[in-house]
């Protein structure tokens, strides 16, 4: 018997030490010398070296000089009473959806709510409203917008910018982002990367 125990106690530790500690540390060590930049989360950098943000994770962008994300259904805790939650647009440390089913009735209120906001944010906007920018996504933290939200947009920004339609539809169309590997997922754009472009055109 003590040599059974003795064999499942040798095959525990060994196990612990390939799978628990050698595998994730050679891992950790290849992807940072292989893919340095995916590896340290894909940070966006000002020439200075400050950190922008990280184009896996979107941001609360607001006004009207830019183009603004999905909606995000984020939370954090209320400072004001620990036992409640507010909303916290793109809350990395609390990424969640509203888990609202397409019946619930606050669903479809919130959707039609965010239909009129855009549509009164975006009084120019031509074509049915795209349906990412009034839903939220399953992580509440997606960077990108569909390539129809970008365009739904381009009117306002354009606008408030002193920029040309034409103009901001070619820095949507070199910020569109092709299908992965050519065949997965559809074509989008970077919210983070479009805003910044526009802010580079600003600085000229």
């Amino acid at each position: 018997m003590f040599k059974h125990i003795r064999q499942a106690v040798l095959a525990t530790i060994v196990l612990t030490v390939i799978v628990g500690i050698a595998y994730p540390l050679g891992m950790t060590y290849l992807s940072g010398a292989l893919f340095p930049y995916q590896a340290h989360g894909s940070l966006i950098k000002k020439a200075d070296g400050t950190v922008i943000g990280s184009e896996l994770i979107g941001q609360n962008f607001t006004g009207p000089t830019y183009f603004h994300g999905r909606p995000s259904a984020t939370t954090d805790t209320d400072p004001n009473d620990s036992t409640k939650t507010v909303p916290a647009p793109y809350n990395a440390a609390a990424s969640n959806a509203s888990n609202a089913a397409p019946s619930s009735k606050a669903l479809i209120a919130d959707v039609q709510s965010r239909i009129e906001a855009l549509k009164a944010e975006n009084p120019d906007a031509k074509g049915d409203v795209p349906v990412d920018l009034v839903t939220t996504s399953a992580s509440g933290l997606d960077p990108h917008i569909s390539v129809a939200a970008a365009l739904y947009q381009v009117p306002r920004v354009a606008k408030a910018r002193g920029l040309s339609t034409d103009e901001t539809v070619k820095l949507v169309q070199a910020s569109t982002e092709g299908r992965t590997f050519g065949l997965l997922g559809e074509p989008r754009v970077n919210v983070l990367k479009l805003n910044l472009a526009l802010d580079a055109v600003k600085a000229k």
